[in-house]
């Protein structure tokens, strides 16, 4: 069930991104997501952790259900933020005697109300020190997180990749980007990678544009940008939720279709646990499998 395993097999591996619900209702609306998503038979699908480890046990919970009552491989989030390596210690023996093999290693994002990140005493600072000690505990396939356009926070993509390099050698397996709408910042990542030693698969991180205020919040959150021209279309249906929907699932398909072609080595989708974008999207491309 390791993802290391089905990367680099000539076809592009398909992935969803999921996180944990707050209440029960929405957790029904979940698995009813994941139900919808699952004729797409993704290669994998991830579940995220919240801030400070807040959802700690749901993600745990949420990975192992999906992963034993779909048959779908999953990968659990994990970060730095409020942990110590013991408290860290202690997620990976749950995951791994639950099964998982599968984990992203991240630093994470400051807690809510919090500006800047803070190392727990006893914890890590940066996500490569995590990657070690995960690989130090158990043989998990590890991914770690690329920044196409650069981390909002590193000082130059030069200096981002020297990152990203250290958390490959450190035991990294493959990359998944931050969401991006540009293919060219990409495929300048991907070579710029390459050409410092990078070689374990790069994964795209792909959002659909489904709501046009929600994504312009996200990217000035995440450092991303919008194309000018995309963001002209975008902006002339704002007011208009039909035409916003269709006008970011088309660019999606269109940006997907490049990226297929131009040989990436997966699609992972950022579905914000909604499955009709993305499901509209994998049966426009022909890309249902299993892998």
């Amino acid at each position: 069930m390791r993802i290391d395993q089905i990367l680099g097999r000539g076809r592009p591996t398909i992935s969803f991104e999921f996180f944990p619900p707050k209440n029960d209702a929405a957790f029904a609306q979940l698995y009813q997501t994941v139900d919808e998503l699952h004729a797409i038979k993704p290669s994998y699908v991830s579940v995220t952790y919240g801030a400070g480890g807040s959802t700690r046990q749901k993600t745990v919970d949420l990975v192992e259900r999906i992963q034993r009552e779909l048959s779908i491989r999953s990968m659990a989030h994990l970060t730095c933020v409020g942990h110590t390596a013991e408290e860290i210690g202690g997620i990976l023996d749950s995951l791994w005697n639950a099964g998982i093999r599968n984990v992203l290693a991240l630093r994470g994002d400051p807690p809510q109300g919090q500006s800047q990140f803070v190392v727990t005493p006893g914890g890590f600072a940066y996500a490569d020190q995590l990657v070690a000690y995960v690989k130090s505990k158990y043989d998990f396939c590890i991914g770690v997180a690329g920044y196409p356009e650069g981390h909002p926070q590193c000082l130059n993509k030069t200096r981002d990749l020297e990152h990203l390099k250290r958390k490959v050698d450190n035991g990294g397996c493959f990359v998944v980007t931050q969401l991006f709408f540009d293919n060219a910042d990409f495929y300048a990542f991907r070579d710029n990678a390459q050409r410092i030693g990078i070689r374990v698969p790069i994964v795209a991180g792909i959002m659909p544009i489904t709501n046009v205020a929600q994504i312009k919040r996200f990217v000035s959150m995440c450092g991303a940008k919008i194309p000018h021209p995309l963001l002209l279309k975008l902006e002339a249906v704002e007011n208009d939720p039909e035409a916003s929907y269709a006008t970011g699932v088309e660019y999606a398909i269109r940006q997907c279709e490049d990226l297929i072609n131009h040989g990436v080595d997966g699609l992972h989708f950022y579905t914000l646990n909604k499955s009709k974008a993305t499901v509209q999207i994998c049966k426009a491309l022909n890309v249902a499998h299993a892998a």
